[in-house]
């Protein structure tokens, strides 16, 4: 049965921390009930009765197809942020086969699977698509060149869905955040560099979704990235001092 209340509705994919988590959170303030996608929320603190955890292996076809078409057959979605995303660095040759494999299916396999189960959906509702995309999408990416080729595929999608789409009243937006503070750097050799003007926190990317979504009817945000004011890195290398990379 669907909602007989007509409260707005969303679903959240990676949302357990970072910027799913951030962009699920401002959801719920601009009161939404969020459908929140993640294979594990084990570390996840944030609880409100509108956060819906619901724990789905984006990359497993049938599975997400099941989930995604049950919530939408009880729930009315107006608004499908595909956020998850992983990444694997290094000389291309050196990459292990599964770990690409994994990182194509869960950057743009699944996003696309995603936003056809929905895409009837969003047109009845005039909704929002948006694609947490990467700044590597707009640029040349060494030791990140299947990442990043990840990356542009999700945004020459948003684009020419965009297109396709424009017409029906849903509106398509790509975000391209640069350097932001998660997990994502957990399993690699460098993260965030920890001073603010360095990196940029998933709040900030959440802001943003709320500028977009607070739109006047008839504009459309399609594209936006969003950089720290300076650029450094920092190496997890284990020995006293630290190395640094500035550009």
């Amino acid at each position: 049965m669907r909602n007989g209340e007509q409260k707005k509705n969303a679903i959240v994919t990676g949302a357990s921390s970072g910027i799913g988590l951030a962009i699920s959170e401002k959801l719920i303030l601009l009161g939404y009930s969020v459908y929140a996608l993640a294979r594990n929320f084990s570390g996840t603190k944030y609880s409100n009765e509108n956060f819906h955890r619901i724990k789905c292996d984006i990359t497993e076809t049938r599975t997400v197809e099941a989930t995604v078409k049950k919530i939408a057959s009880e729930n009315e979605i107006s608004v499908l942020v595909n956020n998850a995303g992983m990444g694997y660095f290094g000389p291309h040759e050196d990459l292990k086969l599964e770990r690409l494999e994994q990182m194509v299916k869960t950057n743009l396999v699944a996003p696309i699977l995603i936003t056809k189960l929905l895409l009837k959906e969003l047109k009845k509702n005039s909704g929002f698509l948006i694609f947490i995309s990467s700044i590597t999408a707009l640029r040349s990416s060494p030791v990140g060149a299947a990442y990043s080729a990840t990356k542009a595929g999700l945004t020459k999608f948003s684009e020419s869905l965009f297109d396709e789409v424009r017409k029906t009243g849903v509106k398509v937006v790509t975000i391209h955040p640069d350097m932001t503070k998660s997990n994502f750097y957990n399993d690699l050799d460098f993260k965030e560099d920890n001073d603010p003007e360095y990196h940029i926190e998933p709040e900030s990317i959440a802001n943003i979704l709320e500028m977009i979504l607070n739109q006047k009817k008839g504009t459309v945000i399609s594209e936006i990235t969003i950089r720290p004011q300076k650029h450094r890195i920092e190496k997890k290398i284990l020995r006293k001092k630290k190395d640094k990379i500035d550009s």
